[in-house]
């Protein structure tokens, strides 16, 4: 895709940019501003002087109040959202409607039913869609996925998934706390699970059938900054085991208000070996390290991520926004080359299926198969 005539630069608008307490102010603009391939023309949050302050602090040409007007703007080739889960989708369809390319965050609809929508939706508006799942585009998630891919560990085995994050059991950011509902569509499943499951299962056998259970365990909670009580209807547990193809196992435990000792790893065994890949706690994902050993009775030693997996200079980039980053490094080689090696709306609809199997799995207390 050329992004504008005479120019080989993606124009890129973000909806939800308000530069002093957003996700895309940590992650898309930092990353945007590292990337010469890419030009950030718009700005949109729901005040002006939001917008415009953050226009001015990095550099965008446009400042809008209201993403309508970001959207239909002639310079906006990619509209990036960046904004609460449950306000996706109305920002897709009019990106959709004006023929714009989305990059949307995970998840891209609060249900199973309007992420099929939204993946129809792109498919007849005939746009590219990008879904922000960097972390399979950290280096040490590169390098663990092609070590699997070429026999490192031999026929996979077994796969153990622990991700142990502090935020949504008792307490909550008064910025976060519309995630207490699970009808919002950010929840422990969805989002935690969703995003931390993703590296490692984009890197190991397919998954054919699985038994789980999603659980709350928290009623209710506390806004730290208030001390308000509210109520809570998403689940702060998930767990899962499942076959994979070619007779390999995997079990996962996903949970969130976890109050020490919050961690996020993997491992996989194999027929000649093993590799452990481990990251940081938090929302916000940290550096992922790799460590492995081939043979009997050896000890894992670290596995550095090669020059070739980082394509992109961290620099000063946190990790979060060195991963997101890679992510846009790869859509604009897609664009340039007809390839498609991101995570589109197609693959996000088959993801959540595979959530929409796990939730229905613990629901009826049955072994469901998966076919992705």
């Amino acid at each position: 895709m050329k992004a504008a005539q005479g120019s080989d630069k993606i124009r890129v608008g973000i909806v939800g940019a308000n530069p002093d307490r957003s996700y895309a102010a940590l992650t898309h603009l930092p990353a945007l501003a590292a990337l010469p391939g890419y030009e950030l023309t718009a700005v949109s949050t729901t005040r002006r002087e939001s917008a415009e302050k953050a226009a001015e602090k990095f550099g965008a040409q446009h400042a809008f109040d209201h993403s309508d007007a970001l959207i239909e703007h002639p310079d906006v080739d990619l509209v990036v959202v960046s904004v609460r889960t449950q306000s996706h989708a109305e920002i897709i369809r009019a990106a959709f409607a004006a023929k714009k390319h989305v990059l949307s965050e995970w998840p891209i609809g609060v249900s199973l039913a309007e992420s099929a929508e939204l993946a129809r939706g792109a498919e007849l508006a005939g746009v590219r869609t990008v879904v922000g799942l960097q972390r399979r585009f950290a280096p040490g998630v590169r390098y663990f996925h092609d070590l699997i891919a070429d026999g490192y560990v031999g026929r996979v085995r077994s796969v153990t998934v622990r991700v142990a994050v502090p935020y949504w059991g008792g307490q909550y950011l008064k910025g976060n706390a519309d995630a207490a509902d699970a009808a919002n569509g950010s929840t422990a499943l969805t989002l935690v699970a969703g995003h931390h499951l993703d590296p490692v299962l984009a890197s190991v056998p397919e998954i054919e059938s699985l038994s789980a259970v999603v659980a709350r365990q928290f009623d209710k909670a506390t806004i730290i900054e208030t001390g308000e009580t509210i109520p809570v209807s998403t689940p702060d547990q998930v767990l899962i085991s499942a076959t994979l193809s070619g007779g390999a196992v995997l079990s996962a435990h996903v949970e969130a208000g976890k109050r020490n000792g919050a961690d996020i790893w993997a491992t996989v065994t194999g027929t000649e070996g093993d590799l452990h890949l481990s990251g940081a706690d938090g929302m916000v994902p940290g550096g992922l390290t790799v460590s492995g050993a081939r043979g009997q009775g050896q000890t894992l030693a670290p596995l550095p991520a090669p020059e070739k997996y980082h394509t992109i200079p961290q620099a000063d980039l946190t990790d979060v926004a060195h991963h997101t980053a890679l992510l846009y490094d790869a859509v604009a080689k897609d664009w340039a080359n007809g390839t498609e090696t991101v995570p589109t709306f197609q693959e996000a609809w088959r993801k959540y299926r595979l959530l929409d199997t796990i939730e229905r799995a613990s629901t009826t207390g049955r072994r469901l198969d998966y076919e992705g």
